[in-house]
């Protein structure tokens, strides 16, 4: 406890077991606030998006065995999606690990391939260099997820030690030669685009960004994980692309001879999309070197300070501006946002229900999407002004994230609101956090967009087989439910309801819930030149 309370953990999301109970024990006498959840996953789910939005690993607990299990999802959620978290976990005592034991299996082995580094804590004489090693690997790039095993009678034994000191990760920086080298290159370009992604928001390089965008004229796209990087106004912002097979080719990928990718992470979406032809001029702006794929070999890569980085290659490439980009892409998705505000169907189409949640949201509010066929409509359409406004399950792309992310978004940010969107397929994966909602005053809203069917599936066999199967089913009163748990609760039965039901809900000083009947019949690719989709939800 002492060297997390050293690393300024200021909550530990999770479940208590038999085997930490001499953790509980100092968890108890510390500064730190224990927050018990009422599953695993959805504590570990709390510390991914607390670390997404702090830079600051968050942290969850639980038990051995089943305990350890339940954790998992969320935390290969954080390691795909780049958020700092470290997952602390009981074990047995050491001296039966060698052998069958009840409840006992090899957790660091389980957690090996979802996790930057893991270790089994076999003697408390490491705490203090297990733990420092924990939160300097997962806060440092490219962020992710470590764990700690605790073995019962190591946490019982006594130790004379004291934290190792914190220290903040280093950045290195790109040669002077290097950055040179891609100017030139940028300044003798035709058709240069840009591609921006998560990584430019994990470096708070937004600003940067804009600036570049602004002084060299270069277009930029945003992956859906970099939402919010430029504003839906700016003349260089082509959209978000990575949702069908024709983004790319709308928002001038096809012509462009050189792609700045910057802070573009691989597991957001394919290279092969935007450079199939692998005749790109490729530079790479980024945290660490550049993953190997056939189709994503840079000519220059600039390792380091993204912020830095694009603040100096836009000093230098200022006096030779570019005037390309297609906005055929973003005038599509805008024009169908903008024609929904007169929609008078019901049940609600999405771009409707978007187009009133964006209204009832300042620029600097959260909207969180769960996954599922409204999470394709969010990262197409939705209007995000800054960065972390819209979070979104990229990654791994897990249902039952949305819930735990609001409750994680309103303890970093008690000040904005925040409006989570389920289907009523993932809404019940994680329900039972909104008594952990409540329990910790964190008021949110959650809107349901209920259909009685995993829609994405449906839309997908449609395409591909004419017809559905295995996707339908009943959901039970969920107004009558949330008010079990004594929050406020409304089923929509017009399309004037929404409105006013979420203004009320978002006035609320506690949490809430809206269920909203949704139309998915209007296709979410809303126009045949995008083409098929590429990615699932």
């Amino acid at each position: 406890m002492e060297c997390l309370e050293a690393e300024g953990v200021e909550h530990v999301f999770g479940i208590p077991g038999e085997e930490t109970l001499d953790l509980n024990e100092s968890l108890a006498d510390s500064s730190i606030e224990f927050v018990p959840v009422r599953h695993e996953q959805g504590g570990a789910y709390i510390a991914d998006v607390y670390g997404r939005l702090t830079g600051r690993a968050g942290v969850c607990l639980g038990t051995l065995g089943p305990g350890a299990m339940n954790l998992t999802t969320a935390v290969a959620d954080a390691f795909l999606d780049r958020a700092p978290l470290v997952a602390l976990t009981g074990q047995g005592d050491l001296e039966r690990m060698h052998k069958e034991s009840h409840q006992y299996i090899d957790v660091p082995q389980v957690f090996a391939p979802i996790t930057k580094w893991n270790a089994r804590l076999s003697d408390p004489a490491i705490i203090p260099e297990v733990v420092r090693k924990a939160f300097k690997v997962a806060e440092s790039e490219k962020p992710g997820a470590t764990h700690i095993e605790l073995p019962e009678d190591v946490m019982a034994a006594q130790i004379e030690a004291e934290p190792l000191p914190r220290r903040k990760p280093v950045q290195p920086e790109p040669s002077a030669r290097e950055l040179l080298k891609a100017a030139d290159i940028i300044r003798g370009a035709l058709n240069p685009v840009a591609l921006a992604g998560n990584g430019v928001i994990r470096a708070n390089a937004a600003p940067a960004l804009r600036e570049f965008v602004r002084a060299t004229g270069i277009p930029a796209a945003e992956t859906f994980m970099g939402k919010g990087l430029l504003t839906p106004d700016d003349p260089r912002g082509l959209g978000s692309v990575g949702l069908q097979s024709g983004d790319y080719s709308m928002a001038g990928f096809d012509e462009a001879d050189v792609v700045i990718a910057m802070g573009y992470d691989l597991v957001e979406h394919s290279p092969e999309h935007w450079n199939p032809g692998k005749d790109k001029k490729i530079i790479c702006i980024d945290s660490l070197a550049a993953e190997i794929d056939e189709y994503f070999m840079p000519e220059v890569e600039l390792i380091g300070d993204i912020y830095h980085i694009l603040a100096r290659l836009a000093e230098e490439c200022r006096h030779v501006p570019h005037s390309g980009g297609s906005q055929r892409l973003r005038e599509v998705v805008h024009g169908r946002f903008e024609a929904a505000k007169d929609d008078p169907q019901f049940p609600m189409q999405p771009p409707r229900a978007l187009y009133e949640i964006r209204k009832a949201l300042g620029r600097n509010d959260i909207l969180i999407s769960d996954v599922g066929l409204h999470k394709l409509w969010i990262g197409r359409m939705f209007p995000a002004y800054e960065p972390n406004t819209v979070l979104i399950a990229n990654g791994l792309a897990g249902m039952g994230f949305a819930i735990p992310a609001a409750i994680a978004a309103k303890l970093v940010h008690p000040d904005r609101k925040v409006v989570a969107v389920n289907g009523d397929g993932g809404f019940l994966m994680n329900s039972q956090e909104l008594e952990t909602a409540m329990r910790l005053k964190t008021p949110f809203v959650s809107v349901i967009w209920e259909n009685r069917q995993y829609g994405s599936i449906v839309w997908k066999q449609d395409k591909k087989f004419g017809r559905h199967f295995g996707v339908d089913f009943t959901n039970p009163d969920f107004v009558r439910m949330a008010e079990s748990f004594g929050m406020p609760a409304w089923r929509c039965e017009s399309v004037e309801d929404f409105p006013q039901r979420l203004g009320q809900a978002l006035s609320a000083d506690v949490p809430s819930l809206i269920v909203l009947p949704i139309d998915y019949s209007i296709d979410v690719a809303i126009s045949e030149e995008l083409g098929t989709e590429t990615v699932a939800t």
